[in-house]
């Protein structure tokens, strides 16, 4: 069934409204005190604040811009005045042709001269602004980007890639616009207001009186626009955000959608967004477009009248004819900066608003910090305890209810139960991807709330369902699990989980280059990796979430010996869908709604014909 447009932006949308943090029930600054959120980005004042503290380390290099700034619109003012004094010498009647144009010469060449100096403090501030913009940008991309390392498991469970990587590259793009062109405008444009505004009231006053009548209006008008302006482009950036994460998700589950002929659908849904957003494109930058003209035709009204009022002072004798040329030349000076600045509108809100979404992320709870007290704990040796555990992803639903169990070093604990029973999150407990509400989980004795959650995790080795290959050779990707491992141990950890063999027949052998996720390989050949992954990892506590699920049975009976030698000496954990496959478990525990339900060995919970029975015996009917 097709969703509706409200579905789609409310899924696709996280951040519509960055004010309004997702917060989990058992995360950081939940029960064990973690930092409250920072105050949001609520007002452009309080975003361009934000955005100046990543300008304002080049305070010096922006002094020198600003000098030359002063320099290019000095340059511009002056040679304004001189044509003045060249008018009123060239229309005298009292000087020769010759005369007139030698004066003239030399006037051009010095005029040359100054507006030479003008265009190369122009060329230099201009290069500067982008050093600095880049800069700026460089800093805030490394910010955004280290912040995402800090944020807990369960933000990237709750927010689409394509949301996230919307505001690496829509969003600091438009913010980089923004730095290098607009900050320079608004230098430029003030500086060149007050130089032309003095000037003007030197060359006429009443004139200069008619022209600032104008700026109110502009103000009035240009205000009236920005307004509904900023709120358009706001809508926009999150209507661009949402149709990112659509597409990128359906991009990844492209196999899913033909098998289950759903094109049709996602082209409907894909509509309803890009419709969607096209409505907030056209009024954000329709209101954004239409200030540029607006406030052209105001300051062509402007100089219109000032030119008729110039030329009846001209003909009364109260002014010159070079005053009023100058005076006319200053007012169109006078209205291009607000023109100017009239036009970058759309391209200041829309930065504006993509800096909301990005200090957004930055605001976003980071994972609680260590306990002050927290220990490194080397030489763990794997005692696993939960003494009434209770968790639950949000408020409404408690998922694990008053879990106890335990795990001597080198156990094999395996989990079984219904879909949704809390099995994975049982794994996800112990490395703190989620914090507890309620009782505590200790490893050797210590809780590990104690332990820094590196050490922590350092001491943890995961096999997930879902597979992951980074970008790289075949030989990085295994020493993933332990950096500083040889080549010798890369290619043992490989034969250790039954990987070896189907390695030396790629094309480079550790030395194939894997991309896309490793989209030139099996799915059991991804997976096989990531067990060679955790096997180099010599970490005491392994977590096996359904790694085989997604390896056939024969691939699966082929790796039974070298997973049988990575869980050697060390405390593993096993979520199976194929019970044959914890059959040698040193204990089973059967989850249902929460809750342990039964525990004991294979034969013990056979001989109890309770839940495991059930579900062992569905399955043997279904072999």
């Amino acid at each position: 069934m097709k969703r509706s447009l409200e579905d789609l932006q409310k899924q696709y949308s996280k951040f519509a409204r960055p004010e309004k943090a997702q917060r989990g029930f058992g995360g950081p600054g939940g029960r064990r005190g973690g930092p409250r959120p920072k105050g949001k980005p609520k007002n452009m004042k309080a975003t361009i604040s934000r955005l100046m503290d990543y300008i304002a380390k080049y305070k010096y290099l922006l002094i020198l811009v600003f000098v030359l700034i002063l320099i290019s619109s000095a340059c511009q003012i002056f040679a304004a005045s001189m044509l003045r004094e060249v008018i009123n010498e060239i229309v005298k009647e009292d000087k020769t042709v010759a005369e007139r144009l030698q004066y003239l010469v030399q006037i051009l060449t010095l005029l040359g001269g100054i507006y030479l100096v003008g265009v190369g403090s122009s060329y230099a501030y201009s290069k500067m602004m982008i050093k600095i913009s880049q800069s700026a940008i460089e800093k805030l991309r490394n910010d955004l980007f280290a912040k995402l390392q800090t944020l807990p498991t369960k933000y990237f469970d709750s927010n689409p890639t394509g949301e996230v990587m919307s505001r690496f590259t829509n969003d600091v793009d438009n913010i980089d616009m923004m730095i290098h062109q607009t900050l320079t405008s608004a230098f430029s444009g003030i500086v060149q207001l007050i130089g032309t505004f003095i000037l003007m009231l030197v060359t006429n006053l009443w004139l200069t009186l008619i022209t600032v009548v104008f700026v109110p209006i502009f103000t009035l008008g240009g205000g009236l626009i920005a307004k509904k302006s900023g709120k358009y482009y706001s809508q926009q950036q999150a209507a661009l955000g949402a149709i990112n994460g659509y597409i990128e998700e359906t991009v990844n589950g492209a196999k899913v959608v033909k098998v289950f002929n759903h094109e049709e659908t996602c082209n409907e849904e894909f509509d309803l967004l890009n419709n969607d957003m096209r409505k907030k494109m056209f009024s954000a930058q329709f209101f954004g477009g239409i200030m540029g003209p607006i406030m052209h035709n105001m300051s062509q009204i402007s100089y219109g009248i000032t030119a008729g009022v110039g030329g009846l002072l001209c003909l009364n004798g109260f002014l010159d004819v070079g005053g009023l040329a100058v005076f006319c030349s200053l007012c169109r000076n006078f209205s291009m900066p607000i023109n100017m600045f009239s036009q970058q509108v759309s391209t200041i809100f829309s930065a504006l608003a993509g800096a909301e979404r990005v200090f957004a992320v930055m605001d976003t709870d980071p994972e609680a910090p260590d306990d002050e007290n927290a220990v490194e704990m080397e030489n763990m040796q794997g005692h696993v305890i939960f003494d009434n555990v209770t968790f639950g992803y949000n408020e409404e639903k408690v998922v694990l209810k008053n879990i106890s169990l335990y795990a001597k070093p080198g156990q094999k604990i395996a989990f079984v139960g219904s879909t949704g029973a809390g099995k994975t999150t049982v794994t996800n407990l112990i490395n703190r991807f989620y914090d507890i509400r309620e009782g505590t989980i200790t490893i050797d004795g210590v809780d590990i709330f104690k332990i820094k959650r590196q050490a922590l995790r350092k001491n943890i080795a995961m096999v997930l369902q879902d597979t992951h290959l980074f970008t790289g050779t075949v030989m990085e990707n295994i020493r993933y699990g332990r950096l500083d491992a040889t080549d010798e141990e890369v290619i043992e950890a490989a034969k250790t989980a039954s990987a070896h063999s189907f390695i030396m027949r790629l094309s480079d052998g550790y030395n194939t280059v894997i991309s896309g996720d490793g989209a030139n390989l099996s799915q059991g050949q991804r997976q096989l990796l990531n067990i060679a992954r955790a096997a180099i990892s010599k970490a005491p506590i392994l977590v096996l979430d359904e790694a085989t699920s997604s390896v056939d049975t024969r691939t699966e009976r082929h790796i039974e010996h070298g997973m049988a030698r990575l869980m050697k000496d060390r405390t593993t954990f096993v979520i199976a869908h194929r019970l044959s496959t914890v059959r040698n478990a040193d204990a089973i525990l059967v989850l249902e709604d929460g809750c342990i339900i039964e525990r004991g060995s294979h034969e013990e919970l056979l001989e109890q014909k309770g839940r495991y029975y059930e579900l062992y015996t569905g399955k043997k009917e279904l072999d």
